[in-house]
């Protein structure tokens, strides 16, 4: 890795940016990498050709270390597609649109389903996001509402769940002969996490909103209104699919996904459940995804839902829509890459806290902004926490710091995980529109200013955390804060 200070943050905000301006996150994303590696072969002194080969080099190495992650998703979205083509996905929205007989309903639903669905962000995403998109559809609410429910209850509950692959990653990163008890005790001052739960509870249960989210929620009972249908819908209202169709190969897929994170990790050899979980968490869900496949096979073909043949091309025709979002995730792992393993963007930020001598007092406010900017830049939440977690570890370790220790943890991964949330490269925003299947550039512009709107509250609380060392009082001027200003903005903020 070569240290190029502050242009390392170039790269990273070229993609955002013009991923945000364009609409277009392709070219966007690979102009990022593009960019990066020409700051990279200059710095080292390199011919200009090498750029390319590096790009190259890059792509197929982050395809090669997150190879479970794609065959996770390839072997996911073929039974997401044969569901729906049984006839299993429609007869979930007719019997749901029975049961969830309001909107209200609806969206507290999706949101105790991400609540409940804890183990991996990713995992939350696209399984509740076919289970409830039928739903969405048949109620007029949008996808956007859909992507950012669905984003909202994953990194955010994940980062707090004791028995999650989050869990274990943020505990083996504290030096501590404790990191279990260390990450527990962060909990009450990860505000960001808790302030976005009650954020998505608040709009299910109210439906309030403002700005772009608004708009599309707008859009979404226009269109549907009258004989204006999606060919999903017209699909769905002629199939004669089981409800069994669809929810038993999720749930067999739901349990064996757990017992397969266990299984890799160990934990039916004597490691912990906590510990196995955490250990190759997308080989364990490969494991759920395939025997999701295996049960509709046999609840189909015996049937007669399908022939074997028809069988075979939905999963083919399954494993082929994968492919756009697929690239998406290459390009945001390539640039991240670029930035953590060759022109040192995380060191160059994480650095800069350390060299800086603000009062301790400020430390939880001053490591949340800067984790912020760092996981948005980067796309990154695992990444941006293991660079801090070590300098922030040093920096509380003399006497005067040490009661700092975990709040200040407590606000590094609360910064770490807006970006995670929200970055346009993250790969869990990307899985968030994938799953909702709503354009990804709507689902960023929609999302922003509500996890932007909790970030800032949330840098308030850690001023006052900072100067009380008491959670709950940030935390509740917090949520007192976050419910005024949606009550604000619903009225003043309409576009």
């Amino acid at each position: 890795m070569i240290e190029t200070g502050w242009v390392s943050i170039i790269p990273p905000l070229i993609a955002i940016v013009l991923a945000l301006l364009t609409k277009e996150v392709y070219s966007s994303l690979f102009l990022g990498v593009l960019s990066g590696m020409v700051i990279y072969v200059i710095a080292g002194g390199e011919p200009f050709m090498a750029v390319f080969s590096h790009i190259f080099d890059m792509m197929a190495q982050k395809i090669a270390d997150n190879s479970y992650m794609i065959i996770f998703l390839a072997l996911l979205w073929a039974v997401i597609s044969l569901v729906g083509k049984s006839g299993g996905t429609a007869a979930y929205g007719r019997w749901a649109e029975k049961k969830l007989k309001n909107k209200r309903t609806t969206l507290i639903t999706t949101a105790l389903l991400g609540m409940l669905i804890f183990i991996d962000d990713g995992f939350n995403c696209l399984t509740i996001g076919t289970v409830m998109r039928p739903v969405y559809d048949r109620q007029r609410i949008s996808r956007e509402k859909l992507a950012y429910i669905i984003d909202a209850t994953a990194a955010p509950i994940c980062i707090i769940a004791p028995v999650s692959s989050w869990a274990v990653a943020v505990a083996s990163e504290v030096s501590d002969t404790n990191g279990f008890h260390t990450f527990l005790s962060t909990i009450p001052y990860n505000l960001y996490a808790l302030l976005t739960i009650l954020m998505v509870i608040f709009v299910a249960v109210t439906g309030l909103d403002f700005g772009k989210m608004r708009k599309a929620e707008e859009k979404a009972q226009a269109e549907s209104n009258g004989k204006a249908m999606t060919d999903e819908q017209n699909n769905q209202a002629t199939s004669k699919g089981r409800v069994v169709d669809l929810v038993l190969p999720i749930v067999v897929l739901i349990i064996c996904a757990i017992l397969g994170m266990a299984y890799v990790g160990g934990f039916f050899e004597g490691v912990s459940f906590s510990q196995a979980i955490g250990e190759n968490p997308t080989a364990g869900l490969s494991l759920g995804a395939f025997a999701g496949l295996v049960t509709a096979f046999i609840l189909y073909i015996p049937r007669k839902i399908m022939k074997p043949k028809e069988f075979i091309d939905n999963i083919v025709s399954g494993i082929g829509s994968i492919v756009p979002p697929m690239l998406v995730l290459i390009l945001s792992w390539s640039l991240g890459g670029v930035c953590r393993e060759l022109i040192g963007t995380g060191q160059f930020i994480s650095g800069f806290i350390a060299d800086s001598n603000v009062p301790l007092q400020l430390l939880p406010f001053v490591v949340f902004v800067i984790a912020a900017l760092m996981s948005f830049s980067m796309g990154t939440s695992w990444g941006t926490f293991g660079l801090l977690i070590p300098i922030v570890t040093i920096i509380c370790s003399t006497a005067a710091g040490s009661g700092l220790l975990v709040p200040t943890l407590g606000a590094t991964l609360a910064g770490s995980v807006y970006g995670d949330h929200c970055s346009p490269i993250s790969d869990t925003t990307i899985l968030a529109s994938t799953g909702a299947q709503c354009e990804h550039i709507r689902h960023v512009e929609t999302q922003i200013p509500y996890a932007t709107l909790t970030a800032i509250i949330c840098a308030v609380g850690y001023l006052i955390i900072g100067f009380t060392n008491m959670p709950w009082i940030g935390l509740g001027s917090g949520a007192a804060l976050l419910i005024g200003s949606m009550l604000i903005l619903h009225k003043t903020v309409k576009k």
